[in-house]
């Protein structure tokens, strides 16, 4: 635990500066990407300066100072920018080439020789079960890498979504889960009017359907959470209030009986399923869940058993077969599904 807060700590305390001047180098690059006005040392402070209060609500300014240290990291190879900034009539700040963006980068070598180091040392953890948590990155990394090698596009496509919000909470929730800290979040959920703010006890993340959850408890009487981070407006780390620790639930058992991150007290029930031929493949080759269970299998379908807690997210994969799938048992899952799949036909009938 001693090791956990020095770490977070560090990261803490390290991680505002290092937003703070990845502002400022952005806010820079804009600047002088547009060569429709002259830009001044002093013009650049000033409009630095609103980014910084904008972004980050600091109102202190910027000293001339730290925007020569800033043009400097970006002239240098330090963090792989070399930009062309040059001065015109000993005042001007501008970019030679006008084409150039900081945001345009290409990998630099000494980038490929540290992505390669990585993917060495996270290839030798290939036969041990933690790799398979671990493949896709691998795979990931190890593309990019060999496109930027071989100057080629990617031969590899993978399911992303750049413009999911929330995202940029997931490396400071992470550590705050480390060093066991409590949270305070303002948060609007997307029923609420308002949003609201509360203390929150984050104990892990999750992802579902490409988009991140934190889960934990607001207070040890209450129920487990799933806190989306898109919807979460703004997160500090509490020194003051004392963390509640999770003693009790272990992730895989906690949603071994359901799809999804909806988690009820309910037992899990017996689900059975019949596909039709052209959907069965695709269900035998990627199961709905662990417990799938194959009943009967013929030229007319496919039938499965599954042992899952009705829930949203269950009902959602079923209607996302839509005529390629009926449910038999049990009979409260079956009018729930009919009843959707009737309403739905309504808008078609008009």
């Amino acid at each position: 635990m001693k090791n956990i807060s020095k770490t977070y700590k560090k990261y803490a305390l390290n991680m505002p500066t290092n937003r703070n001047a990845l502002i400022r180098y952005k806010t820079i690059d804009a600047c002088l990407q547009n060569r429709q006005r002259k830009w001044t040392l002093e013009d650049l402070i000033e409009r630095v300066s609103d980014a910084l209060y904008e972004y980050e609500g600091i109102d202190k300014g910027i000293s001339l100072r730290t925007i020569q240290a800033d043009i400097q990291v970006m002239r240098s190879d330090k963090l792989g920018y070399e930009a062309p900034i040059v001065v015109v009539d000993k005042k001007y700040y501008t970019y030679a080439d006008p084409n150039f963006s900081i945001t345009k980068s290409p990998i630099t070598q000494t980038d490929l020789i540290q992505m390669n180091e990585a993917l060495s040392l996270l290839k030798q953890f290939r036969g041990f079960s933690h790799f398979d948590q671990l493949s896709e990155v691998v795979n990931k990394l190890e593309e990019h890498v060999y496109s930027a090698q071989e100057k080629r596009s990617s031969i590899i496509d993978f399911e992303k979504n750049e413009n999911l919000k929330g995202l940029s909470y997931l490396d400071y929730l992470y550590h705050a889960i480390l060093a066991k800290k409590a949270l305070i979040i303002t948060y609007k959920s997307f029923k609420a009017r308002q949003e609201g703010v509360f203390v929150f006890h984050g104990w892990w993340l999750k992802e579902f359907k490409n988009r991140w959850f934190l889960v934990g408890k607001r207070k040890e009487e209450e129920s487990i959470l799933h806190l989306a981070l898109d919807r979460i407006q703004e997160v500090h780390v509490s020194e003051d209030i004392p963390y509640l620790p999770n003693d009790v639930f272990v992730q895989e058992e906690f949603y071994k009986n359901t799809i999804g991150v909806t988690v009820n007290n309910l037992r899990p029930q017996q689900i059975v399923l019949k596909f039709t031929p052209l959907h069965a493949p695709y269900v035998i080759t990627k199961p709905l869940h662990h417990s799938q269970k194959v009943i009967e299998e013929n030229e007319r379908g496919l039938t499965i058993e599954l042992a899952l807690q009705i829930n949203f997210e269950l009902e959602k994969e079923i209607l996302g077969f839509g005529d390629g799938v009926e449910v038999l048992a049990p009979l409260k899952l079956r009018k729930v599904i009919q009843g959707r799949l009737s309403r739905a036909l309504k808008y078609y009938q008009s």
